[in-house]
């Protein structure tokens, strides 16, 4: 359990008590607010002090040279780094001509409160000023799910004791300084004040800036309008200049008098749209804010989310703090894809700067699961952006000498940023991940429009990419050799089996999808024979496995590799890679992160037909002592497969640490923004490990069994047009069909059919008696 917590435990809150400025930079991206299209950083509104300022629009970024000590064919030649676009939230405020700074004068009182059934952060706070002054200042921030472009602010301040002169300035800011990113010079110039100003202009209430990206050619657009409360002798003006503008409101109240400013701020880009049109476009979506009004936006994101969370909460009983963080870690992940429409959705979402704003593998194998089973028609336009990329996909294969699409290791526009290969090029599983993606939602939500033109080119491209990439041997078996697995400790293996099973998979659902819609895939240029070579490079694909261990291998010869000497290895040398040389790590048996294991769980169908549980459990058993969950996408998976083989109190303590990633800032690296793969993998690890729910064609299965702690887990899954619900007791689990069609589902084998006539119960049976797997020394996930 956690000790000294930073944030109260509550079931539908996230509160801070206290302002402790050591921690302000992992507050602000616990208190990040976002849409998916524009985040705003959980910054004071005032602007300083501050960790991080960061305000993101989806898809913004620079350019900057990649460092490379030798050139090499292939190679990236530029690095995409987001960018801070325009400031909006800005809110500074002067008590008798003293800034309201927190770092001086006396805070009373400093309390801040992310409502996650609302959508808004709130903040009241009472500060002494150094001549003695006393305010109060309450603030509303909201960045709106409904309306796209659209964040807005409600800020009050009052007097508590005497008279006192206030003044509000509310800006747009562009150009603020930042730490530098990483400490490379190159990358540091290239995004040193990025936006070239186009535009400025304030008129009474009304403030625009436009600016366009130096080097990647992109145009920004803000634009924001306030409305004013105060005492009848308040004055306003406004003015501005190339980065800021400014509205500035003067009053003096008295007690029991409060000065209030409401601010809308709407935010656009655009690589192709001009100046004046992109001016057009930001006041339009002020116009359409307006029309809500401040209450309007509000009652608007309530209604959003009281409709997100009637589908989609996850109720815990026995542990207040996973609690919480189960509809904390759900929040953001709606946050990062609601609105992201045919953009990525990054690591850190919209939250903070952090592996400079890139998308990984981790959207499609962590963070799309949660939103097809809870808010399908985000994981539909973040899929239509991977479409949209192709051509990068096909240029890149192209270079490497391969066919069909290979897509990048880490990209914001859709072409690789990655600098080291080994790792990044390397690491073609990430085609199969999007692959998988798509015939996970196809399946889940039956939408046969986005599976026959979207769903079916992904698949036909990412086929074509492993046909070409593999080969069959003497034997005619089918290798893929010099790849990277998920295993970021293992790079240019052969048969990596996660690899190998997500592609076997791809080239299967590919042929699959070509005999449904055989018309567009003609257009694709697919004939008979092409899809015959798929299926029979999937039948024939090496699974690498060791008879005398009896185990899975990794990949092929992994388990001849020498063991890391853990005996050796202190607790302050992890993670390893900060300490020890890859080229130590790639050679011996060290996991950084779930790879076999996280196989059994993607690609359980072909598990559950080759092996028996015993079998799964040794491989369980086998990777546990070598896993030090370096990466945080390790701990979920872990979660899952631990419950699945029965170790329940392994897989709870799992559980726990993906939860609390950030809320107890575990990797201390909070600062940079939020982990979504691994919030998402809070989902996964109660849902998929203690609900037991995996995805069986066209239907779903369920194998539920609870660790201890927990009285009772209750979830609800959207499942082609259905509501199921979900809740599971230590003895038994009720499974009712909230709405749609009838449909049968399995509880640990059984056939249950669901005419939504009433609960179904059915008894949970105990888990098997295993022995406890070992971890590496040091690296035991907490007992909670």
């Amino acid at each position: 359990m956690i000790t000294n917590r930073t944030y109260t435990v509550e079931p539908w809150s996230v509160r801070e008590t206290s302002l402790n400025l050591d921690l302000l930079a992992q507050s602000e991206s616990v208190f990040a607010l976002s849409n998916g299209h524009v985040g705003w950083r959980g910054n004071l509104d005032e602007g300083e002090p501050h960790g991080l300022p960061g305000t993101y629009l989806n898809g913004v970024h620079e350019l900057h040279p990649l460092p490379y000590a030798e050139a090499g064919y292939g190679y990236p030649e530029s690095g995409q780094t987001v960018i801070n676009v325009t400031n909006g939230k800005l809110m500074r405020l002067l008590v008798d001509d003293e800034p309201f700074d927190l770092r001086y004068g006396r805070l009373v009182k400093h309390e801040r409160t992310l409502d996650l059934r609302r959508g808004v952060l709130e903040r009241v706070c009472e500060w002494t000023s150094p001549a003695g002054s006393t305010v109060r200042v309450r603030s509303t921030r909201l960045v709106s799910l409904t309306q796209r472009a659209i964040a807005a602010v409600q800020y009050e301040v009052e007097p508590v004791d005497d008279s006192t002169r206030v003044v509000i300035q509310s800006g747009l800011v562009a150009n603020e300084s930042l730490p530098d990113p990483d400490g490379d010079p190159r990358t540091a110039r290239a995004l040193q004040s990025p936006l070239e100003p186009e535009e400025h202009m304030a008129a009474g209430p009304r403030l625009r800036l436009v600016h366009r990206t130096r080097r990647s050619g992109l145009r920004v657009a803000v634009a924001a309008d306030h409305m004013v409360d105060g005492p009848d002798e308040t004055t306003m003006a406004s003015e501005s200049n190339v980065d800021v503008a400014r509205f500035t409101v003067t009053a003096v109240l008295e007690p029991g008098q409060r000065l209030r400013v409401r601010k809308t701020v709407a935010h656009g880009w655009s690589s192709t749209r001009s100046r004046p049109a992109m001016g057009d476009q930001v006041e339009a979506a002020l116009a359409a804010a307006a029309h809500s009004g401040w209450d309007g936006l509000v009652e608007e994101q309530r209604s959003y989310l009281d409709d997100f969370w009637a589908r989609a909460d996850v109720e815990v009983h026995g542990d207040e703090e996973i609690q919480q963080a189960v509809r904390f870690a759900l929040f953001h992940v709606l946050q990062a894809g609601a609105r992201a429409e045919q953009r990525a959705i990054p690591a850190k979402g919209l939250t903070g700067s952090g592996y400079d704003g890139h998308a990984f593998w981790d959207t499609e194998m962590f963070v799309l699961p949660v939103l097809t089973y809870t808010e399908p028609r985000a994981v539909a336009e973040v899929l239509r952006w991977r479409c949209d990329t192709l051509p990068a996909a096909r240029d890149r294969a192209a270079q490497l000498g391969l066919r069909g699409a290979a897509f990048p290791w880490r990209t914001i526009d859709g072409s690789e940023g990655s600098a080291y290969w080994p790792a990044g090029t390397a690491a073609f599983h990430v085609t199969a991940d999007i692959a998988h993606a798509a015939v996970r939602y196809a399946a889940a939500t039956g939408d046969t429009e986005f599976e026959r033109g979207t769903g079916l080119e992904l698949l036909v491209e990412s086929a074509r990419l492993w046909r070409s990439l593999g080969h069959h041997d003497h034997h005619g078996v089918f290798h893929i050799d010099g790849v990277t697995g998920p295993d970021e400790y293992s790079a240019i293996a052969d048969d990596n089996t996660y690899t190998n099973l997500m592609a076997r998979s791809n080239l299967l659902s590919a042929a699959d999808a070509c005999e449904r819609f055989p018309d567009e895939a003609a257009r694709l240029g697919v004939d008979e024979e092409e899809s015959a070579t798929w299926r029979d490079a999937a039948e024939a694909v090496h699974i690498p496995y060791n008879d005398e261990l009896g185990v899975h291998e990794q990949d092929s010869g992994y388990t001849r590799h020498q063991r890391w000497d853990f005996a050796t290895t202190g607790a302050d040398q992890y993670p390893l890679m900060l300490h020890f040389p890859y080229f130590d790590l790639y050679r011996k048996q060290v996991v950084k992160q779930s790879d076999l294991v996280l196989a059994m769980y993607t690609c359980g169908s072909w598990f559950d037909e080759h092996c028996d549980e015993e079998q799964i459990a040794r491989n369980f058993a086998y990777y546990e002592p070598l896993t030090v969950r370096d990466s945080s996408l390790s701990a979920c998976c872990q979660a899952v497969m631990a419950a699945q083989t029965g170790h329940l109190r392994l897989a709870y303590d799992y559980a726990a640490e993906a939860a609390l990633m950030d809320l107890a800032d575990l990797e201390h690296n909070t600062r940079d923004g939020l982990h979504i793969a691994s919030l998402a993998g809070t989902w996964m690890a109660l849902v998929a490990g203690f609900g037991g729910t995996r995805r069986d064609g066209e239907s779903l299965r369920f194998a539920p069994r609870l660790p201890e702690k927990f009285s009772r887990l209750a979830f609800r899954l959207q499942f082609r047009g259905r509501c199921l619900q979900v809740e599971i007791e230590a003895d038994k689990a009720t499974y009712t069909l909230l709405n749609g069609a009838p449909v049968t589902i399995h509880h640990h084998g059984e056939p249950l059919r669901m005419n939504g006539d009433g609960p179904v119960v059915r008894a949970v049976p105990a888990p098997p008696r295993r022995t406890a797997p070992e971890q590496p020394p040091h690296r035991r996930p907490n007992v909670r």
